[in-house]
């Protein structure tokens, strides 16, 4: 499926990193073309197994200036997908837009809630877009509670836990993940396409309160219009439950019951490629609640073990 005005050219930054092959996949599904990939790194055989004849650049300078020809040469890259890691996704950003392309880029979009209105202004005078990688906006099972949400009674505030580990290896805290300078800490990193579902789907923040926050884990209370959300996140196995054998674990409980949305997973970036490429996806200011969220988690002073927490953090305590 590509859109109306046929396939589209893209290009890559970010190519060997961990997501960058779901990002492959949605260009190759969506019948589009890769044309450029960028890596310090060069273990990047898995575009073969998509697109063998993109152009493979290890220096960004030669990448630009391949970009450039393209452009020169009225073959320009259409789209730029950002990989790269959090702390340089505003610059490539800003690369993408210079470069009279649209920019897809992974989440976070940026580390500091400031630099949104600097992007913003870019798009003014190029004319391009900043999409936002949002993915659990388009899970069947989250807008089917956002649905609800939206059907129930105004004053209707809903109960809810919010729990996620997903267990990672001593790697974690070598690599640019473990610098909270460069990846924003554990609650950008891996929580802030959950901090947006749960403004996508209750509203407005209106409150938050950050009962641990430690490199590993980090937990609190979050206040939204129409719900309390009680949060968990953890990199560390330990805290997966005894009966889980899988590395990550998922878990909404809204009023006591469980919201399955454990599958569903495998094609979520094909699914916001295609809505960006028909006219849609999420941009800048779809983004900006989830990025100030984890701006204000990540500079709040942690309150311990005070007022409603979240069932997890007693056994991060007990285990000190």
């Amino acid at each position: 499926m590509t859109s109306a005005s046929g396939p589209k050219s893209f290009a890559l930054i970010g190519a060997a990193g961990y997501i960058a092959p779901r990002h492959m996949k949605a260009i190759k599904d969506t019948g589009n073309s890769l044309v450029a990939a960028l890596d310090p790194n060069d273990s990047v055989g898995i575009i073969d197994s998509y697109f063998p004849e993109a152009e493979f650049f290890t220096e960004f300078e030669r990448f630009d200036r391949h970009v450039d020809k393209l452009r020169r040469r009225e073959k320009p890259v259409d789209y730029i997908s950002i990989c790269s890691p959090n702390y340089l996704h505003d610059a490539h950003m800003r690369f993408a837009l210079r470069s009279n392309a649209n920019a897809i880029c992974e989440k976070p979009l940026v580390l500091n809630p400031r630099h949104l209105d600097a992007l913003a202004d870019i798009e003014k005078e190029t004319g391009k877009r900043i999409f936002n990688v949002l993915q659990l906006r388009l899970h069947s099972t989250i807008q089917a509670l956002h649905e609800r949400v939206r059907k129930a009674p105004p004053d209707k505030i809903y109960d809810v836990d919010l729990t996620y580990v997903t267990s990672r290896g001593h790697w974690y805290f070598t690599s640019w993940k473990g610098n909270t300078e460069k990846s924003g800490g554990i609650a950008s990193n891996i929580g802030v396409h959950f901090f947006d579902m749960l403004a996508w789907v209750f509203g407005k923040q209106l409150d938050s309160i950050v009962h641990i926050h430690k490199p590993e884990v980090a937990a609190g209370l979050l206040r939204f219009e129409r719900a309390q959300v009680r949060w968990f996140l953890s990199i560390d196995a330990n805290h997966l439950p005894p009966s889980t054998n899988q590395p990550s674990y998922r878990s909404i409980l809204i009023e006591g019951e469980e919201l399955n949305f454990s599958e569903g997973f495998g094609d979520l970036h094909t699914k916001c490629y295609r809505d960006v490429l028909a006219g849609g996806g999420t941009g800048l200011m779809d983004a900006r609640p989830a990025i100030e969220t984890v701006h204000e988690i990540r500079n709040a002073t942690p309150r311990g073990l005070t007022g409603d927490y979240h069932p997890m953090c007693r056994e991060v305590v007990d285990r000190q």
